[in-house]
């Protein structure tokens, strides 16, 4: 395609959003007319299949939820008076806290102001907080937030030995919506045993984001608080609810500028007409790519340090909502679209080569933000900055992939702000939402998850069941005998995982024999 056409192509598929600033181009996504007319009856159907959720349908028939991450930016539009309180008071509630401890209404028994926040979560609990830190704290915040969003000890080790004395004056989030989640419980245990040890009283520091009458909220009465996760909430798109309101704004982060422009773009994305709802220009260009059946990944790349978690959030919103094996009819499908990505330009120098000349199995997301900097800008060469060379690398990157027939989509917003961030956040729930809707698969549950939840917990049943069995052993022991012995002849292999693993730690087993042939080994609990 020539250069005219192509810039006749790229108005055609420009789309602007004069209130936020935004544009997304879609341009050199190399769909023909055809093609999109023949989506055409998706997508219709795919707009009221989107209406209905929002009115409050059934969307997990397995779990019987509605989803209604919607209703957090605009209470009117959640289908009951309850609802649409529940949800007003909740942000009037995180609001109070927040001032309440910025302003030393609320303080450590020891006196001053809390000075640090320690947010416990996993999966969205954890993604969504850590983005938008990484976009929005401000750089003096009230409270600088450290993550625990792991099980690994060492993780956590190091995270309360950089807060040394701090944690006289540290404020704990735990975030889990039933509280029996394995890795948030943990670090809640690991902190809480910590502050023990200093003689802090873990009460007098932690504040709980959970579900109603869970056993977080439970343990969490005689706290400093406690605020709700919805049961229509799914993880993923928890963000814009108390899991990301609350630690956003004890940081000082304006969270109705968020809920506004979450807002605006939900808006726009409900427009029943292809050209002028940038989320269903997402979705029609995700399908495009992979053939609606994701057989491409997804590339993320913002040019922006500060959006540099945009494509680890991306990563679980996209691929846990859409990575399924069954459709709604329930047809073997396998969907998904696989995302990676990490920011430019550092990733044009780690992986652009192969982008470009190598397998042409991925599409990109270029996020481009146009002002470079609060201050004056400085000459790095006459005439020329540091963001005019970000600017001409997107571009040229841009340009290059599409010379070798790679397609790039580009999402363009004025600055990072609250507000835009929200924007972005809401953009892309609702092109998942749309996505998924058209190739027939529930985007809004996660059985996957949930097995690999139960696999492990039959992990930890089986090494409490060996532990029990060597403790009538006076001898050492095969691992094939112990094995026949717990039950599970079949789970050799496992048995010998868990017994390292526990060797490793000093936790009472022995292993004898020769390490390099794991079926010789004796083991044998240590006196």
């Amino acid at each position: 395609m020539d250069a005219i056409a192509l810039w006749q192509r790229y108005q055609d598929w420009l789309y602007y959003h004069p209130g936020l600033e935004l544009y997304l181009d879609v341009s050199r996504m190399r769909f023909d007319d055809a093609f999109v007319a023949s989506l055409m009856p998706k997508f219709e159907a795919a707009f009221a299949q989107m209406a209905a959720l929002e009115a409050g349908a059934i969307a997990n028939p397995d779990e019987q939820r509605m989803v209604g991450h919607y209703w957090l930016r605009d209470p009117q539009l959640a289908p009951s008076p309850e609802l649409a309180q529940a949800i007003t008071r909740s942000i009037a509630d995180i609001e109070s806290f927040a001032h309440q401890i910025h302003h030393g209404e609320i303080h450590p028994r020891r006196g001053g102001r809390f000075t640090d926040l320690i947010s416990i979560g996993i999966g969205g609990s954890a993604l969504g907080p850590e983005f938008v830190a990484q976009a929005l704290s401000p750089d003096n915040p009230p409270l600088d937030i450290h993550f625990i969003d792991n099980t690994d000890p060492a993780g956590i080790d190091r995270t309360l030995h950089q807060l040394g004395d701090r944690l006289y004056s540290s404020l704990v989030l735990v975030i889990s919506k039933s509280g029996g989640t394995p890795e948030p419980r943990n670090g809640m245990i690991e902190v809480q045993q910590k502050m023990m040890d200093l003689g802090i009283n873990f009460a007098d520091h932690a504040v709980a984001v959970t579900g109603y009458g869970s056993h977080l909220a439970q343990l969490a009465e005689p706290w400093l608080g406690t605020f709700p996760m919805f049961d229509w909430v799914g993880g993923r798109t928890s963000e814009l609810s108390a899991v990301g309101l609350l630690p956003a704004a004890l940081q000082g982060i304006p969270i109705r500028e968020m809920l506004a422009g979450a807002k605006e773009m939900d808006a726009a994305t409900r427009v029943h007409d292809l050209k002028t709802n940038p989320a269903a220009l997402l979705a029609l260009s995700w399908y495009f790519a992979g053939e609606g059946k994701g057989k491409k990944d997804m590339v993320v790349l913002p040019y922006k340090d500060s959006l540099l978690l945009f494509s680890r959030y991306l990563q679980q919103l996209v691929m846990e909502s859409l990575g399924k094996e069954k459709d709604l009819d329930g047809n073997i499908v396998n969907q998904g679209i696989a995302v990676y990505g990490n920011k430019g330009s550092t990733d044009q120098h780690a992986y652009v080569q192969q982008l470009r000349d190598g397998l042409p199995n991925f599409f990109m997301t270029l996020i481009e933000v146009l002002r470079d900097r609060e201050g004056a800008a400085v000459e790095v060469e006459p005439g020329i900055t540091s963001g005019d060379y970000l600017s001409g690398l997107l571009t040229g990157t841009r340009q290059a992939l599409y010379e070798k027939q790679r397609d790039s989509i580009t999402v363009t917003i004025p600055q990072v702000t609250p507000k835009l961030v929200g924007a972005l956040i809401a953009l892309y729930e609702r092109a998942v939402g749309l996505y998924g809707f058209l190739v027939n698969i529930n985007a809004y549950h996660q059985p996957g998850v949930e097995a690999g939840k139960k696999a492990a917990a039959a992990t930890l049943a089986l090494q409490n069941q060996l532990v029990q069995v060597l403790q009538q052993e006076s001898q050492p022991i095969s691992l094939a005998a112990l094995a026949s012995k717990a039950g599970v002849p079949e789970q050799i292999e496992t048995v010998y995982k868990i017994l390292r693993h526990l060797a490793a730690n000093d936790r009472g087993i022995e292993l004898q024999g020769n390490l390099s042939q794991p079926a010789s080994l004796l083991v044998i609990l240590k006196p």
